[in-house]
């Protein structure tokens, strides 16, 4: 189980768990909510993204090749900056095919908020105020 119990019983609830919190693709929206904050590079993404509480981490292969994908998608683009210390690096940006993709993620976060306040009231109704109900009386309702 998620505290610790191991046993076969809990096999299921311990594939939840593992998988807790992470919404597959999530880093995508993360990325683009981030540029349109502010444009930056790859490796300043990557420490904006550590700060974060709700995206998950990026190793910097995972970040760049995202980031790549995503140029290639029309979602993001890129210059070369080369003010400043050091070699240029690339600084990307939202496009406007980026804000429509983050729209669509933002609708389909909303939907899913939705089914699971539906499922945590439903629960609840099924254990009411933390009391609860044998395993029985649920199966007989």
């Amino acid at each position: 189980m998620c505290n610790g119990q191991h046993g076969a019983e809990h096999e299921g609830l311990q594939r939840c768990c593992r998988s807790a919190g992470r919404v597959h693709g999530f880093v995508q929206p993360w990325l683009l909510l981030l540029l349109l904050q502010k444009p930056g590079h790859g490796y300043e993404l990557m420490e904006r993204l550590a700060q974060e509480e709700g995206p998950p981490g990026a190793d910097p292969g995972l970040l760049y090749r995202t980031l790549r994908q995503m140029e290639e998608e029309g979602l993001v683009h890129s210059s070369w900056d080369t003010e400043g210390r050091g070699p240029a690096r690339r600084l990307y940006e939202v496009t406007p095919e980026g804000m429509e993709y983050l729209r669509a993620w933002a609708a389909k976060i909303r939907h899913t908020r939705n089914r699971l306040d539906r499922f945590l009231a439903e629960y609840e109704a099924l254990f009411q105020a933390g009391e609860a109900r044998s395993e029985e009386d649920v199966r007989t309702r």
